[in-house]
């Protein structure tokens, strides 16, 4: 493979941009703690965190095909491999297959349960991207997709699906919305150019306020999860942490602007992280 094709792999695959991985990661360790009770079975751990990976990977190839007549012409997204040109639409669809055979080799490690959740897990992965072109509300698929991997994570670790994984499931969806939201405040105005459909657009001038609204009720439920698990006060306190990270996103975006948009984005990295430790901490147990 030449350098310029690997090159573009990664980019095609956003390994060169983890912020992806970390926000997928987080609620499926999230999980893993919770159905573990603060040790979940070590090389489960590591199936996710790879699968986790892979499967980030295999969403931004399979976006990037579904937008790459749009992409160029959106300024964040126009040097994009399949958008510029620099990799053939073929090389990327073998890309994405390999990188599903992977994902299922994977899958064949844990129980049967996790195995159909997985199937849905790549069907939702795959409608995403076109749920663009047909509702403004795309991040709504993205928070589905992108909470997946909490209930596979019980059923691998318990084998079974109890009320608190769709609980933390509700909760996951509706953060994911929130900062979907906010990365879609980025493209607005090249979006409402091109006709691209998103929650940006349809919130209007009520996005930070419903963005807003949302980070709280994920923020709760957790809070309540955290409750019902009799989780320590280490736990609070680090869900205080995500709730800072949530209010300075709000002072970010209250000009809307693109950049600072972006950042507010990027920062939800620290909520998700504040969130596991606050799980891992709560949940350890005086020996």
């Amino acid at each position: 493979m030449k350098p310029e094709t690997f090159s573009a792999c990664i980019q095609l695959m956003r390994l060169d941009r983890p912020i992806g991985t970390f926000l997928l990661l987080w609620p499926t360790l999230w999980a893993l703690w919770l159905a573990g009770k603060g040790s979940p079975d070590p090389d489960i751990v590591l199936v996710f965190i790879l699968g986790t990976v892979i499967m980030r990977a295999a969403g931004c190839i399979i976006n990037d095909y579904a937008d790459r007549n749009l992409d160029s012409h959106v300024e964040r997204t126009k040097h994009r491999p399949l958008a510029s040109g620099t990799l053939s639409i073929r090389a990327s669809l073998v890309l994405f297959a390999t990188l599903i055979l992977i994902a299922f080799g994977l899958v064949l490690l844990l129980n049967s349960l996790t195995r159909y959740l997985s199937i849905a897990a790549v069907i939702l992965t795959i409608l995403y991207p076109f749920s663009k072109r047909v509702t403004h509300f795309p991040q709504c698929v993205l928070g589905l997709a992108f909470s997946m991997g909490i209930p596979m994570a019980y059923s691998a670790l318990t084998d079974s699906l109890p009320l608190q994984a769709w609980v933390l499931f509700l909760a996951n969806f509706l953060w994911i919305v929130a900062y979907d939201t906010q990365y879609a405040m980025v493209d607005r105005d090249d979006d409402l150019m091109i006709g691209i459909k998103s929650t940006a657009i349809a919130f209007g001038k009520y996005d930070n306020l419903i963005v807003g609204l949302l980070h709280i009720s994920a923020l709760t439920i957790i809070g309540l999860i955290g409750w019902e698990n009799h989780l320590s006060w280490h736990f609070y306190l680090f869900l205080g942490f995500a709730a800072g990270f949530a209010v300075y996103q709000q002072y970010l975006c209250k000009d809307r602007n693109s950049q600072k948009s972006l950042t507010a984005f990027l920062n939800n990295n620290w909520i998700g992280a504040a969130i596991y430790c606050g799980l891992v901490l709560g949940l350890m147990r005086p020996v």
